[in-house]
């Protein structure tokens, strides 16, 4: 069996692959070349410290922190209603192949919708407020849980069901002790992925029409030609999907506590 990493030397090793790539980045945008211009001229793509600096000016103030409060809401609102809904209707369908078979071809078709289409619908039904992005969000986060939770349902041993019914289990019972346990595993999965979604809903939302948001911001720097503002924007929102999927992990560490890889963790 392999050794575990150690989350020390892990640390240390991702933190180098960021510094390797700031430092290329850096030597691509400032070292001069035979024509005495960088490769990748700092207008078109900034300078790594030149966008931590913007970053650091912006965290100075107020008013980013208005933005990402916006963006933040629209985010855990989006997440929280997709990953819910996604849950409850992967468990009914997995548990009712009848209702499952009759709605399949209508889940699938949804679900092919491109959700640029969907944005501007969302802003003529609900306005440019929060809740049109926290629409676009939840078709985004709905439907990775709701397919990861029904394959995992799907997926629950056929020995192991019929060994808990041996034993008396009735349908509350197994939902607890079979069909949720074997589900969590799946269900964290899509919840790691649509983290990001859910912020992707967002943000594309504020993109296309707001008046706030992180969204916002970045189309403001865009419509000036100001790269360094919109590098910035992308470094803050990549922090912040790191943030919360550090959530969700320390959660499903929590929940997870029973599995073989967790418990050796704890020991």
């Amino acid at each position: 069996m392999k050794a575990p990493i150690n989350r020390g030397t892990l640390l240390v090793l991702q933190v180098l692959v960021g510094l390797a790539f700031l430092v290329v980045w850096h030597l691509l945008t400032t070292v001069p070349m035979a024509d005495g211009k960088p490769l990748m001229p700092p207008f078109f793509f900034s300078t790594p410290l030149d966008v931590l600096a913007r970053t650091v000016k912006d965290f100075s103030g107020t008013e980013i922190w208005r933005h990402l409060g916006i963006t933040l809401l629209e985010t855990l609102l989006a997440f929280g209603f997709g990953a819910i809904g996604g849950i409850v209707v992967g468990f009914a369908f997995a548990r009712r192949e009848l209702l499952a078979a009759i709605f399949d071809p209508y889940v699938k078709a949804a679900n092919a919708l491109p959700r640029v289409v969907l944005a501007p619908i969302f802003a003529l039904w609900f306005g440019l407020g929060i809740w049109s992005k926290v629409a676009l969000g939840f078709t985004l986060v709905f439907f990775i849980v709701f397919f990861n939770v029904y394959q995992g349902i799907k997926e629950v041993s056929p020995t192991v069901l019929a060994n808990a019914r041996m034993l008396g289990m009735n349908e509350r019972q197994l939902l607890r002790h079979v069909y949720w346990p074997a589900a969590l595993t799946w269900m964290f999965s899509s919840l790691h992925t649509s983290v990001g979604f859910a912020l992707v809903g967002a943000v594309v939302g504020e993109y296309l029409g707001s008046a706030g948001g992180l969204g916002y911001k970045i189309h403001e720097a865009e419509s000036v030609f100001d790269v360094t503002g919109v590098f910035s924007g992308m470094l803050i929102l990549a922090v912040f999907v790191i943030v919360i999927d550090t959530v969700v992990t320390m959660i499903e560490n929590r929940l997870l506590v029973w599995r073989p890889d967790m418990a050796a963790k704890t020991v």
